[in-house]
């Protein structure tokens, strides 16, 4: 365990600065929050700074070339209509400034940086629709600029920036879980259809290997929880069924390990809320159970800090404690 937040939070954003800091911003615990906290990994030490502008959680959030942090749309609860806005997060300041409106207010949805500095947002829920519309935000001008669609419509999805620049978006939700793909081609703005996964799956976590490939794990599927991983060949185009987890979850995080293996933490399964943790190694394709979490949590964050460890962060229902593996 590490020092716990200020206030418990899920469905909060986590973000990496330049400084090597964790920015944590919004979420929700018994209300929607705009409170937002900074973690020094090197003393171990949470800050409050100044709360974002609007309060949302299930927004998305990315680090700009600039350095500067944009968090993108998100829910204020309560069946509300999901938001539209966006705003900038300044390092050198510790301020919030407002930045171009989206086109489309909506939650649960992703934010990709892309090769060229902009950023790919994508689909998610307006609350009256599943959209499957995406846009594009420009840092230099800050404004958003509509993009070609991806051919289904979808929120609780994956997007995942693939070395060829392309970006991958898998499953999400649309009524029943999805297994179809989209690949979006930033040279051109239009998306293109590729093979779909075995499963179909929501909830899910996809991480990119060393080698290139992606990897996609659990989540939620055909009214049960899902336990599957696979694998895609981006030189292919080909999903490859791989080991399975000794544990069916869903709402998880998924990190990236310096040694290359992904690491899996907490969710929800069969069980309740979960604790436990499991890596995979893509030499030996195979999960291995590794020591559990102090607290189960879903709905939480996990970071890769410079120091080489994973900071994970609150979670449902309503945890401000942090730890670190």
């Amino acid at each position: 365990m590490t020092v716990p937040m200020t206030i418990a939070r899920w469905g909060h954003t986590a973000s990496i600065l330049g400084n090597g800091h964790v920015l944590v911003a919004g979420g929700m615990n018994s209300i929607v929050v705009n409170d937002v906290e900074l973690y020094d990994p090197f003393n171990e030490t949470w800050t409050v700074t100044i709360p974002m502008i609007h309060r949302r959680y299930h927004h998305a959030a990315c680090v700009l070339s600039n350095g500067k942090v944009l968090i993108t749309g998100g829910s204020t609860g309560g069946g509300s209509n999901s938001l539209n806005s966006a705003e900038l997060y300044d390092l050198s300041t510790g301020r919030w400034t407002m930045t171009g409106t989206m086109n489309y207010g909506r939650a649960a949805h992703t934010a990709t940086i892309l090769t060229n500095g902009k950023v790919l947002v994508t689909g998610g829920n307006s609350v009256s629709s599943v959209l499957n519309s995406a846009e594009l935000y420009d840092p230099s001008t800050g404004t958003w600029t509509v993009t070609g669609s991806m051919n289904s419509r979808r929120y609780y999805h994956t997007a995942t920036l693939l070395s060829n620049g392309k970006v991958l978006v898998t499953g999400g939700n649309s009524g029943n879980a999805l297994n179809s793909t989209d690949l979006y081609d930033p040279s051109t703005g239009t998306w293109s259809v590729t093979n779909s996964m075995n499963a179909g799956r929501y909830y899910h976590t996809a991480s990119i290997l060393l080698t290139g490939n992606v990897l996609v794990a659990s989540g939620f599927g055909n009214n049960m929880y899902l336990n599957s991983s696979e694998l895609y060949d981006v030189s292919t185009g080909i999903w490859t069924m791989t080991g399975n987890m000794n544990t069916a979850r869903m709402i998880h995080t998924a990190s990236i390990l310096p040694s290359g293996n992904i690491l899996v933490a907490g969710g929800y399964g069969s069980s309740g809320i979960l604790n436990g943790v499991e890596i995979f190694n893509p030499s030996t394709r195979l999960w291995t159970t590794v020591d559990s979490m102090s607290t189960s949590r879903y709905y939480h964050t996990a970071t890769p800090l410079s120091t080489g460890r994973i900071l994970i962060t609150g979670g449902r229902d309503s945890s401000n404690t942090a730890e670190l593996y």
